[in-house]
């Protein structure tokens, strides 16, 4: 059953130390609040994690749906344990809501990376930027898909216009209700592999899900009429099998994509401007005032949408707040480290004076 969800022999040779240990291998088809449910060769299991992982997992992040996983089971009561996750080929992140340095892995193991946007007046070009550049950064293959293209007076516009900011991937119109487009998108992703779809609420996943299924598995709600914003549906992350092998992966809308670690996809993404910035005359420019500045002359002249620009600026300050944050937590904690020694070393003197 594992070889459907993606299982190899380069995953095989990678799992031998595990199963020296007698445990069995795994994927992650469905993450939810209070466990997961794991595709095994003895059918799909309730999982939990073990202790010491759950102990690991607040350094190195909780296992994600994708993941492969080894597992000793309980085939009796149809439960697994999770004692380890294989190491991840790609895996698309986001930074925790409740922390500016902490890693959340949204979807692990992935090949293609299906940016999400509609065609209605929900469309952001600079959302569009924020999720290529998390995509990019994942080791995956980003595709912008536009969806709800019959919502729109003129989709072959807008899609050239997203098309300009895209980096180069691809940029497909489609919409699901219509079955307009569907066969291009399915060509983007080859059987075995993963896709992930990734963008905000009510942009149409969970009915492009049940698009290319054929079948109504997912739960959807129209879009509200007075602002045209989706309704969100999907509650938990969830791995579905396509009908030609490829494996396609919903989650729970995103409204804003935290940056961790997100250098190389911005530089994807924003490469005009970066290219811009090497034809500056001085090789610290600012670009504010300095004479001979080719961005601002790009903005001047208007070769450079000023609100690309502030993008790029917002999230370059965005991932540099990222990393002071992390090295001040990382000096806190090295000061922590330093101070318990150094009152394990008085303890010891003190035991020691006393025992003279």
């Amino acid at each position: 059953m594992i070889e459907q969800y993606g299982w190899s022999d380069l995953l095989a040779r990678a799992f031998r130390p595990h199963a020296r240990a007698g445990h069995a291998p795994g994927r992650i088809v469905v993450q939810q609040r209070d466990g997961y449910l794991v595709a095994t060769d003895k059918g799909e299991l309730r999982a939990k994690v073990s202790g010491r992982l759950l102990h690991e997992a607040r350094e190195a992040g909780h296992p994600a749906v994708g993941d492969w996983v080894a597992l000793s089971q309980n085939l009796t009561e149809r439960t697994s344990t999770i004692h380890a996750i294989l190491p991840r080929r790609t895996a698309f992140v986001r930074r925790a809501a409740d922390s500016l340095q902490k890693l959340q892995v949204i979807a692990a193991n992935i090949d293609v990376a299906f940016v999400v946007t509609s065609l209605n007046a929900d469309l952001n070009p600079r959302r569009i930027e924020r999720y290529l550049a998390a995509a990019w950064q994942s080791g995956a293959r980003p595709v912008v898909v536009l969806t709800k293209s019959d919502l729109c007076g003129d989709p072959q516009e807008q899609a050239a216009q997203i098309a300009a900011l895209a980096a180069g991937c691809p940029v497909l119109s489609i919409s699901a209700r219509q079955g307009l487009g569907l066969d291009a998108l399915l060509a983007e992703v080859r059987p075995g592999e993963t896709c992930v779809l990734i963008g905000s609420s009510g942009v149409g996943k969970s009915t492009l899900v049940n698009a290319l299924l054929g079948e109504d598995r997912m739960a959807v709600q129209a879009i509200r009429e007075d602002d045209d914003q989706g309704r969100h549906t999907t509650s938990h992350r969830q791995l579905v099998l396509l009908p030609g092998g490829a494996m396609i992966l919903d989650t729970p809308g995103i409204r804003e994509v935290g940056l961790i670690d997100a250098d190389q996809g911005v530089s994807v993404v924003f490469d005009d401007i970066e290219r811009l910035a090497q034809d500056c005359r001085f090789n610290d420019c600012g670009h504010e005032h300095e004479p001979g500045c080719a961005v601002r002359g790009a903005l001047q002249s208007g070769a450079l949408d000023p609100g690309r620009w502030a993008n790029f600026q917002k999230l370059g300050l965005e991932l540099a707040a990222v990393e002071e944050k992390a090295d001040r937590a990382a000096k806190d904690a090295e000061r922590r480290r330093l101070a318990g020694l150094q009152k394990v070393y008085r303890a010891t003197k003190r035991d020691a004076r006393g025992g003279d």
